[in-house]
This record gives C-alpha cells, structure tokens and sequence, in this order.
C-alpha cells in the first residue's frame, strides 16, 4: 500500500515516524499528537485522523506499507501507541452497538439466534438502491468504499485460525478456503473483485483509494482488524463472520443486478454472483459450526460472538446510511470525490 495523505496530527505524525526506522528517532510526537486527538475526538468511530492512524498501523501486519521498514510491525512503542487508540475505539463500540438477548449456549440456539439478529436487521438496503436507482458513478463510489476490505477479503478473520479449535476451527478453514479460491488464484475473491473494479475503468491496486474514503468507511475494516489481531477478541471476529455471511447471498444478488442494469457482462458480475451461491453455504456453516461450535467449546465466548455480530450488522449500518444519504442528496458519498463516469 501506497502512504496516504495524512487527516490530521496523529496521521502525519505516524507518516513521519514510518519514515524512518525503529530507534532512529523518538516517536513521542506521535504518541502525543495520539493522546490529543483521544481526548479531543467527538466520536472516534467516524474521526478521520485516527480511524486514518490506527488503519495504517494494523497495515504492518497485512501487505505492509510502501518504503515502511518491516520492523516496526512488532514495534513496543508503536504497539502501546495503537493500544492507546483501540481501547477508545472497542469501548465506543460497545457502548453503541446493541445487543441482543443471549440463546442458550448450544450450538442450534446459538445459529437460531443469529439468524433471528440479521433477519430483524433494520438498517438501510444500500444493495436495493444499487440494483434499482444507482447511476454509473455511484456504482463507482460503491466499489471505492468496498475496495479498503475486499482487496483482502478474508484476511482479517483469518487470524482466528489458530486461536480457534475443533469443530469451530475446521468450519473457519472450510469458509476461508473458498474465500481464497480453494487454492487457485485467480479465483480468489479478492482478486475476482480487483477484475471487477478494473471491468468499471477503477484502479484495482490495494489502497489506492484510502485517500478517498471517509473515517467510517475505514472504521468498519478496522473494527475487523481489532477483533482478528486479539486472542481474547476470538468470539466478535466468529460473530462478526457470522454476521457478515449471513448478510451476504441475498444483498449480492441485488448488487449484480444493479451492475447488470448499467449493461455490465459476466466478468464484472462474477464477484457478485459468486457470492450468492457461495455465501448460501457459509451462512449456514458460521452460524452452526463457527459461531455455535465455537460456544460449545468456550461457553464463555457466547456474549462475544453476538457482540461481533451486531457489531458487523451495526456498523455496516451506518456506513450504508452515510452513503445512502449523500446520493439521495445528489452529492458523493466519497470524502475525496472522483471525476463523474458519465
């Protein structure tokens, strides 16, 4: 990835520090612009500088930054400074996102309840808008905001892996597996869907839209990074797999439809369509086997995974919302806008 455009103090401070290497001078400047945009935030999950500064400091430990030393992925410094924005950002979350009543701690219950959470789910159908009203340049935008995730889909879950065991381990892997393409490459969905954003004239390189996209856009990403980076965290990303593969087949449906509309072939519709079929399954084995197999084996778990959940169902939300509500008002939903596609 490319270094961003700093939002603010913290952001330019972490940039500064990236450009040198570990030791070679003191990252007190960042620690403290860190502290003052903490304390001075209205709310941390839509603030741009350190949505922005945590997004490029869970970077080093996917793809890495461009001319950034590896060897500040296990920085102590650079670890305690991203400790200091996570525990505002995880307390926001849980004071936001509600949660429903807890099942009993079986895995049919737990599955039943889950597909109970994202039925009921009220938030706002951006996958109707893009298959009925979404002109050209918002299918666009919508693939701008999809790219910060999709161009590495599935790796954030994928850090449960080894934290996770038996019957919930195995379902994580089978999901995973086809998520990755089931060992071929260019079925990878995140490479199915670079080939949909290059179908659209888009730039398909990972990151070469973060400049583009609002602090909310990348909250919901770093919300994945934070569950999968954490031991502890291993329930909300089950949950929050759950959640997001239950909301899945249907919405795609709708999304290949609304790029269909637009005269757009199989090649860009393939990602969309891959999901629907695919997604059909996963739902089924994240609810039973992930999320309940994980419940059954650690009990405990079970306010988690419905906190991961609803987390996924939540803040997903709101970003649908915000983009939503910028095209009904005939304006972008990008913080950064690209030329109109016509």
């Amino acid at each position: 990835m490319k270094i961003p455009r700093p939002r603010g103090p913290a952001s330019a401070a972490l940039i500064q520090a990236l450009s040198m290497h570990p030791g070679q001078g003191d990252i007190g400047l960042l620690r403290d612009a860190v502290r003052v945009g903490i304390d001075g935030t209205v709310d941390i999950l839509r603030d741009e500088d350190l949505q922005l500064t945590l997004f490029c400091l869970y970077e080093l430990h996917y793809l890495g930054i461009e001319t950034v030393s590896d060897a500040w992925e296990w920085d102590p410094e650079l670890l305690a400074i991203r400790a200091t924005i996570e525990d505002p950002f995880e307390a926001a979350l849980r004071a936001r996102v509600p949660i429903p009543e807890l099942p009993a701690q079986t895995s049919d219950a737990v599955a039943a309840a889950l597909f109970a959470l994202t039925a009921d789910d009220s938030g706002p159908s951006l996958s109707r808008y893009v298959a009925k009203s979404a002109t050209v340049l918002h299918l666009h935008e919508f693939l701008i905001h999809r790219s910060i995730y999709q161009l590495k889909e599935a790796d954030p879950h994928s850090w449960a892996i080894p934290r996770l065991r038996g019957r919930a381990k195995a379902a994580l892997v089978e999901i995973e597996a086809d998520e990755y393409g089931g060992g071929r490459p260019e079925r990878m969905h995140s490479t199915i869907f670079a080939g949909t954003m290059r179908g659209l004239g888009l730039d398909s390189v990972y990151g070469a839209y973060l400049d583009h996209v609002p602090g909310l856009t990348l909250a919901s990403t770093n919300m994945m990074s934070l569950f999968g980076l954490h031991r502890r965290l291993r329930g909300a990303i089950a949950g929050h797999l759950a959640a997001f593969e239950m909301t899945s087949s249907i919405p795609n449906r709708l999304y290949g439809n609304g790029f269909r509309r637009h005269g757009y072939d199989d090649d860009v519709t393939w990602y969309f369509d891959e999901h629907v079929e695919a997604d059909a399954v996963h739902e089924q084995i994240a609810g039973h086997d992930l999320a309940g197999g994980l419940v059954e084996s650690e009990p405990e778990l079970l306010p988690d995974v419905f906190f991961g959940a609803a987390a996924c169902l939540t803040v997903d939300g709101w970003v649908a919302e915000g983009i939503l509500t910028a095209w009904t008002a005939g304006e972008s939903s990008l913080r950064v806008p690209i030329p109109d596609a016509g």
